[in-house]
C-alpha cells in the first residue's frame, strides 16, 4: 500500500481539516442508513446504523465501523467506508459509542477510548446476528477513538477474536493516550482541535450531571480547558479508572499490540497532528499478526487524494480491500484490489 497527498493539501493540518468539511466522501447519493436500538447489557441502549448487503450477494461479509471521538455514521470517514462496503457488496454497520447518535443515553456512563467490554459485547452480537442471517465473515475497522478502543479488545480477546472477527484494522488510532493527548492540548491544536472536541462533550457532560445529580465537580468540568483536565474530572472516574493518568495508562492498547492473534492493519500517518510520530509502535512491538502502515502523509483520518475538492475514498479502498484479503472476505462486486490515484 502507498499513499502520497495532493500537492495543493501541504501539512498535516490541512489533510485533517479539508478532507473532514469539504472532500467528496461517495460516488452518487449519500449512504441510507437503517437504524437499530440494542439494549446493552446494564440496561441502556446503543444505536446502530446498518446499510444491508444487496439481495443478490451470498454469504456477504460484515464490515462494522467504530467511530472516532464525538463521530457518527455521518462522519466523513464512515459516509466514505459505507460507500466502499456497498460497491464490494458488503453489508455495513456503525455501532454509536453511547451519547454520540443524536440521543442522551439512559446510564451513568458515556464512553471512552479503552472500552474494549463494550466493543466486545457488539462484535459477539454482530456475529451471532449475521450468522442467522447466513453472511459471511465479520471485519472490523475502527477510527482514532474507536480504533484504540478496537485493538484494546483485541488485545484482550486473544485467541478467541478469531471466533468473533476474522480481521481487524484500526485508522488513525491513539494507541498511546498520553502522548496523544500531551500532542492535543498544545499550541494550535489546542486552540483548534481541543476547543472543537470540548464544545460538544463539555455540553454533554453537563446533561449527564442533570441525570445524575452529583455524579462529578461541576466546577471543575467547567474550567477544564484541554482533555486531559476534562477526563480527569469526568470519563476516567465515570469508567472506574483512578484518574485521567490512569486511564491513559490502562486504555492505551500500544502496550499490548503484540498479544493480537487475528490479522491486524494498524494504519497511521506520521503527520498526524494528533499523535506524535514518535509515539508510533515499531515492528518490533508488535506481534506477528499485526501489520503497521505509516505513510509519511495523511494528517488525522484525512488521507485527501485527487484535484480540488478531492476525496476521502481511498483510505476506506486501501483499508478496507486488506481486511477483505486477510479476513477471507471477498464478497460479490468488483475486484478487492485498492484503488490507485
Amino acid at each position: 500500500m502507498d499513499y502520497m497527498a495532493p500537492r495543493w493539501l501541504p501539512g498535516g493540518n490541512l489533510q485533517t481539516i479539508w478532507p473532514a468539511l469539504y472532500a467528496r466522501r461517495f460516488d452518487g447519493p449519500a449512504p441510507v442508513y437503517r437504524r437499530e436500538r440494542w439494549t446493552a447489557p446494564d440496561g441502556d441502549f446503543v444505536d446502530v446504523d446498518f446499510v444491508d448487503a444487496p439481495a443478490s450477494a451470498s454469504k456477504a461479509p460484515l464490515l462494522v465501523l467504530f467511530h472516532g471521538l464525538e463521530g457518527s455514521s455521518r462522519s466523513h470517514y464512515a459516509e466514505a467506508f459505507a460507500d466502499f462496503a456497498a460497491s464490494r457488496g458488503m453489508a455495513f454497520a456503525v455501532p454509536h459509542f453511547r451519547g454520540c447518535s443524536g440521543e442522551m443515553n439512559l446510564a451513568p456512563r458515556a464512553y471512552h477510548s479503552g472500552d474494549f467490554e463494550e466493543i466486545g459485547w457488539i462484535l459477539a452480537r454482530m456475529r451471532e446476528r449475521h450468522a442467522q442471517r447466513g453472511g459471511g465473515p465479520v471485519l472490523a475497522a475502527g477510527v482514532s477513538l474507536g480504533g484504540n478502543a478496537l485493538m484494546r479488545w483485541a488485545c484482550e480477546a486473544g485467541d478467541t477474536a478469531a471466533g468473533v472477527v476474522s480481521a481487524v484494522a484500526s485508522v488513525c488510532a491513539p494507541l498511546d493516550l498520553a502522548a496523544g493527548g500531551d500532542a492535543i492540548g498544545r499550541g494550535f491544536n489546542r486552540l483548534v482541535y481541543t476547543r472543537m472536541f470540548l464544545a460538544t462533550m463539555k455540553p454533554k457532560a453537563l446533561a449527564k450531571l442533570a441525570q445524575f445529580p452529583g455524579l462529578f465537580d461541576r466546577d471543575r468540568l467547567l474550567a477544564a480547558r484541554d482533555l486531559y483536565a476534562f477526563d480527569d474530572v469526568f470519563t476516567a472516574p465515570l469508567h472506574g479508572f483512578r484518574d485521567a493518568d490512569d486511564y491513559w495508562a490502562r486504555g492505551s492498547a500500544k502496550p499490548h499490540l503484540n498479544r493480537i492473534r487475528v490479522p491486524a492493519l494498524v494504519v497511521n500517518a506520521r503527520n498526524d497532528p494528533f499523535i506524535p510520530a514518535s509515539s508510533l509502535p515499531r515492528p518490533g512491538e508488535v506481534g506477528a499478526h499485526v501489520t503497521l502502515w505509516q505513510p509519511a502523509h495523511g494528517g488525522h483520518v484525512g488521507f485527501p487524494m485527487g484535484l480540488p475538492p478531492g476525496h476521502v475514498r481511498g483510505m476506506p479502498e486501501r483499508v478496507g480491500s486488506w481486511l477483505q484479503v486477510h479476513g477471507g472476505a471477498l464478497a460479490d462486486g468488483p475486484s478487492a484490489q485498492p484503488a490507485g490515484e
